[in-house]
């Protein structure tokens, strides 16, 4: 991306979000755990049914799949490189919204480079999403003088699309 004459305004990738939801507990989550720690190296945490739902067999409280957060730029650097290699560097541009976020799916982790295929584990895929934003977004996080990020500070769906071009080489398809 061009460098902007204000380094507040350059994007950067935040955060990445890994998700794998299997629908029930038992061995197929600890394969999707295992899954997770083989493509990102990170130890994952189960999330829980929010709500019951008896057509879908899931109770409140019990646990439907697991997660890890990238925070590490590096780490999510050689990641994205990955996963957008597994996906031929083609994303549809409905995968971006308004925010400037990005999300996607890949079908099987063996895809991965240097993945391969255990017939013990089988084949998941997961979700990824990844959080793009400016320098200084933290205000709107923070516990003490909380403030908004101003409309001219946030990011948009082209600026996003801009972004993930120039630096990753990304193909972005109109559909």
């Amino acid at each position: 991306m061009s460098e902007v004459s204000n380094i507040m305004l350059n994007p950067r990738v935040s955060k990445i979000t890994l998700n794998i939801g299997v629908g029930e507990g038992g061995k197929r989550l600890e394969l999707a755990e295992k899954v997770i720690s083989l493509v990102t190296g990170l130890s994952s945490v189960r999330t829980l049914g929010k709500i019951q739902n008896r057509d879908l067999k899931v109770r409140k409280g019990a646990p439907i799949g697991c997660k890890v957060t990238m925070r590490n730029p590096d780490q999510m650097k050689q990641f994205l490189k990955d996963a957008f290699w597994v996906r031929e560097n083609r994303i549809p541009s409905w995968n971006f919204d308004a925010q400037g976020n990005l999300s996607f799916g890949i079908r099987d982790y063996t895809d991965f480079p240097g993945q391969k295929y255990d017939p013990d584990i089988g084949i998941f895929g997961m979700d990824i999403n990844v959080v793009l934003e400016r320098p200084g977004h933290r205000v709107s996080r923070r516990r003490r003088n909380k403030a908004k990020v101003g409309k001219s500070h946030r990011l948009s769906k082209s600026e996003s699309i801009e972004f993930f071009t120039s630096e990753f080489g990304l193909n972005i398809v109109e559909e």
